[in-house]
């Protein structure tokens, strides 16, 4: 598994990239959420929100290594 990625000759750290994935799909949650009414049993919405993100990065992060063999 590399450690940074390529692009055009500039090195990203591949955790810059998992990060960027895991906020895109997380941006996409919040707004389903927010569609369903479910931030009105949140105690604390931003709480939720970054407890969301760590959730969804870890998950990016397990499941990455499967899809590079």
């Amino acid at each position: 598994m590399p450690g940074e990625f390529s692009l055009y000759g500039v090195f990203i750290p591949s955790l810059l990239v998992w990060m960027l994935a895991a906020f895109a799909i997380t941006s996409g949650a919040r707004a389903v959420l927010t569609r369903l009414g479910f931030y009105k049993l949140v105690w604390h919405r931003s709480l939720f929100n970054l407890a969301l993100y760590a959730i969804v990065l870890g998950g990016v992060v397990a499941v990455v290594p499967w899809f590079q063999s």
